[in-house]
């Protein structure tokens, strides 16, 4: 295990230690606000060592604040803190790590297999925006819905009250609005005593601009890559060791404190690493570690655009060894063949041979040229088994990264919804709803911020404008004012039992717990006439089909399902059709 950074209470009870790292410093000094025991500031100098780490030990005990003053500069946080309870430029708080009471110790986590994600934003979730009021949705989650596993959008504390959460500043601190590290404990143990997963998303890419004063401690950053926010985290650069350990260490934090089922690495193709290790094997390899000391499943699963079958390729084999990638093929396959659209990304899209391949193979570009990149895109897909995969026909990504954040709600067809999500919930692939989706949620989840910094501010609205010129520009939200982060929040008020599409998604669950699940993840996928027209066949599984999606994307009729498949005797279970679409959902009887 590695050495503890932050502060932690001495076994006296009376005094904390210190650790930082701050290789770029020459003096660090501790700096303990007032409290209740302590009735005036008082400043520690730090030891050094070797290494460039800072240590004290000193007459401290929770609920006690601090800052950090790095060679006579302004006092900040400590870049591991726990909790921010006064924002991302407030003192750090010493809490106690081990105080909550666990009632989990008979929760052994899920198998890959298992999981159904469901994707949802503390802050929008319900109206208070809070960890406590997400426990009160969770048995709708789990027994009227159906899925397995929540994954929660970054928690980690980020500047002012309104965010995605990738703009995060200090990956340990557990954002204070939403609850803090006692919420956000709650909330997992809540769902674990229910029989629900929770994964979290973590930021290894980058970190926000307001409230980083990471640069002041170390060389956290380097300018031998670039990213889309400018310079890359330091990971193989000198001084990377340091870097290393902040981000390996963090990674741990989050399943050894907060007993998180995963961890969803949010774009992993914009993290790079040359050394002979890459930091993504490093971060699997002790989760892993941690994992099997105790006793859970953990997935860990990495978010790219790449079509890299490295990322989830044993390490034995020259892989990172995750358990899964976020493949985005499908969505887009799926998303402009029912919209029609065909600016950016979705211009090299269009084509239901492309939702069929990868049905079949798990994503469409294998190495084929890409015209929105001008280069190939991905690797082959045959080492990548389909659970491997994670699919969705909606996430935070594409929707919010519309220029107004409208849903499919909004661009689709009911029939054309339907039919996506039944060739969604019953491929092999691992499958990701996105909060709302399952009820026809009208509502946009459009991209909301509340900087304090103007410079910032600016910044981002015209990124955002700039942004949408490729996808035909159009009128962009302002994400500092409070109503865009206002009309993202979701109506609970349409999710009653009702609800044609939450029929419709919850039919589909059953369907999967009985014949995907436990079965052999393969399928066949492939195109059949209907007329003049053509369809889109799925069986599953491949071997031996015990249930079918039969889909016309260009009209209500669809062929008879005896026509053109007569491996098993079918029987209908659902269907829908309008004018735009039809589809039918089949078991073998």
């Amino acid at each position: 295990m590695l050495t503890p950074l932050g502060v932690r209470l001495a076994d006296d009870g009376h005094h904390c230690h210190f650790r930082v790292w701050a290789p770029s410093a020459k003096r660090v000094r501790l700096r303990l606000l007032p409290s209740a025991s302590r009735h005036e500031a008082a400043e520690i100098e730090m030891s050094r060592d070797d290494s460039g780490y800072f240590s004290a030990h000193v007459a401290a005990s929770f609920g006690d604040r601090y800052f950090y003053i790095v060679d006579d500069n302004k006092p900040v946080p400590d870049p591991v803190s726990f909790y921010l309870p006064e924002g991302v430029h407030g003192p750090t708080e010493i809490i106690d790590l081990e105080a909550f009471q666990w009632r989990d110790s008979a929760w052994q986590g899920l198998p890959l297999r298992d999981y159904i994600i469901y994707e949802l934003h503390i802050g929008t979730f319900t109206p208070e925006g809070t960890f406590d009021a997400a426990i009160k949705r969770l048995n709708y989650l789990k027994s009227e819905l159906g899925v397995s596993v929540i994954e929660i959008m970054p928690v980690a504390a980020f500047p002012g009250e309104r965010n995605w959460g990738y703009d995060g500043v200090s990956p340990y601190a557990v954002h204070a609005s939403y609850g803090g590290p006692a919420g956000l404990k709650r909330l997992v143990n809540a769902a674990h005593e229910i029989g629900l997963g929770v994964m979290l998303d973590v930021v290894y890419n980058h970190l926000g601009n307001e409230g980083n004063y990471l640069r002041m401690f170390g060389p956290y950053f380097t300018d031998a890559h670039k990213t889309p926010w400018g310079e890359a985290i330091n990971y193989d650069a000198a001084g990377s060791e340091g870097v290393r350990e902040f981000v390996i260490e963090n990674a741990v934090y989050w399943i050894r404190e907060y007993h998180m089922d995963g961890l969803r690495l949010d774009a992993v193709q914009t993290i790079h690493d040359d050394s002979p290790r890459h930091i993504l094997a490093d971060i699997q390899s002790s989760v892993q570690e941690v994992a099997r000391e105790l006793r859970r499943a953990v997935c860990v699963i990495a978010e790219s655009d790449e079509n890299d079958a490295k990322l989830v390729r044993p390490q034995s084999r020259d892989g990172y060894g995750l358990d899964a990638m976020w493949s985005d093929d499908f969505h887009h396959a799926v998303h402009s063949v029912i919209t029609g659209e065909r600016e950016g990304y979705f211009q090299d899209f269009g084509d239901i041979r492309q939702i069929a391949r990868a049905l079949r193979e798990g994503y469409v570009f294998q190495g084929e040229y890409f015209k929105f990149w001008n280069v190939p895109r991905g690797t082959s897909a045959a080492e990548v088994p389909l659970p491997a995969n994670v699919i969705c026909i909606q996430n935070h990504d594409q929707i919010g990264n519309r220029a107004k954040g409208e849903r499919l709600t909004a661009l689709a067809s009911t029939a054309q919804r339907r039919a996506a999500a039944a060739l969604l919930l019953l491929a092999p692939h691992t499958p990701l709803l996105f909060m709302g989706e399952e009820y026809d949620e009208p509502a946009p989840f459009q991209f909301f911020t509340s900087y304090g910094d103007p410079q910032i501010v600016e910044a981002v609205r015209k990124g955002r404008r700039e942004e949408f010129k490729q996808f035909g520009g159009g009128d962009v939200p302002d994400p500092q004012d409070p109503a865009t982060f206002e009309r993202s929040r979701l109506n609970w008020k349409l999710a009653t039992p009702e609800n044609d599409a939450l029929k419709w998604y919850r039919a589909l669950i059953e369907l999967r717990k009985r014949f995907v699940t436990s079965a052999e993840r393969a399928c066949d996928a492939r195109i059949v006439t209907n007329g003049a027209s053509e369809a889109l066949l799925m069986t599953v599984p491949k071997s031996d089909p015990k249930h079918a999606v039969l889909v016309s994307f260009s009209g209500p009729e669809l062929p008879e399902i005896s026509t053109v498949d007569q491996r098993a005797a079918w029987e209908k279970v659902l269907s829908a059709a309008d004018e735009c679409c039809a589809v039918a959902v089949y078991t073998a009887s």
